[in-house]
Order: structure tokens, then sequence, then C-alpha cells
């Protein structure tokens, strides 16, 4: 079964509010504090680079990776659901879930030489979360169409790009009240993917649908 093209439009917002690299603006400033523009801008440009791969890599070998362990792919829905849907509940109370980064995880970044990739983009940006959505994403149309959704991953990994590049002018013209704002809305909109997501494999599980 080939999407109609508006389920593709739909496929890249829901990983641009998964990845939701607003989340990581005050990180990444904390983390590249004392390095130069031209270190900061080389951090964002890896951490981007890092999370499309992680992304595009899930997405490739998901239906392996469930098939390995035995795993229906509407009971990943709903597991994988569940996940978001927490997280979800977390950006709604502008807090960060434990599933993107605990403060342990920030305390021995700051020690780290190169955090571009651990811990900004895995598990910062790239988390349990984000994989999970590439996953059910890449295992919903099985046509040669489906290849679309790593251009879509690479695009929501260029928006990181841009995002974190700017990350002192957003977090001058925003402040921390609007950059929680931002995250709040984007709960909102992640806890309606994250219902999708659970609501389509229960019927999977109990209805064959």
């Amino acid at each position: 079964m080939t999407m109609e093209w508006h389920e593709y439009v739909k496929m890249f917002i829901g990983l641009l509010v998964i990845l939701n690299p607003m989340l990581a603006v005050p990180v990444f400033i904390s983390l590249t504090q004392a390095q130069s523009e031209r270190e900061r801008l080389s951090h964002a440009r890896r951490t981007a680079l890092a999370v499309g791969m992680v992304l595009s890599v899930a997405a490739l070998l998901g239906q392996r990776i469930l098939d390995l362990f035995g795993i229906s792919i509407d009971s990943f829905r709903v597991g994988g659901g569940l996940l978001i849907l927490l997280m979800a509940v977390s950006m709604m109370h502008a807090k960060m879930s434990g599933a993107r980064h605990t403060e342990m995880e920030g305390a021995e970044a700051q020690d780290k030489v190169d955090t571009a990739v651990v811990p900004l983009a895995i598990p910062l940006l790239a988390g349990p979360g984000a994989i999970s959505t590439a996953i059910i994403y890449a295992l919903r149309d099985l046509s040669w169409m489906h290849t679309l959704l790593i251009g879509e991953i690479w695009l929501a990994a260029l928006a990181v790009w841009l995002t974190l590049r700017s990350a002192l002018p957003i977090s001058h013209a925003l402040g921390t009240t609007g950059i929680n704002i931002a995250t709040r809305i984007m709960g909102l909109m992640l806890s309606a993917i994250a219902v999708e997501f659970i609501v389509k494999g229960l019927k999977g599980m109990w209805f064959g649908a």
C-alpha cells in the first residue's frame, strides 16, 4: 500500500516534533559555552550528522531488529507509543524526560571533550522515542516510496543543525519562557502522535487491522 503525500508530510512533522531541537538549545549552550564560534558550529554539524545516521539505520534495519527479538510491529507500536506519551507529558510540563537525558548524564557530559554524539545526538535528540518513531514510520509502507522517509530524516537532521548553530540567538530572542512555551506546544502534538501509535497497535493486536 502506497501512502498519500500528506502522510509523508505528517511523518516529517512527527519526526521534527519527537526530535524537538528547541529542547536541546539550553543543553547545547551549556556544553559549548567554553568553545569558539567555529568550534560550536562544528559541534552542531557533528550532532546533526549523528542524528541523521542513527535514525536512518533504525529505519533501514527496524524490521530485522524486531524479527531478531520476535516482536510484532503492533506490539512495538504500543510500547513505543507509551514511551513517547511519557516524553510528551514531561514536555508539556516543560521538563526533559529521563528517556532523553538525566542529571547524571548531564554532569558526566561536562567532563567530556566531545559531546556532539553523546549526549547531544544520543540520547538527547535521537533517543529511544525518536528511534521508535523512525522504525514505526519505516514499517508503515513497504513500497519503494518508504525510502522517502530517509530523506525526511535528513531534512529533520538539517533542522537540528540550523537550530543548534543558531542556539545563542534563539536563546536570546525567546528566553527561557519562550523555549518552554515551544516545548509545551511540541509536547501536545507529540502526545497526539503517541496516542495514534497506541490505538493503531491495539487495533492490530486485537482485530488484525
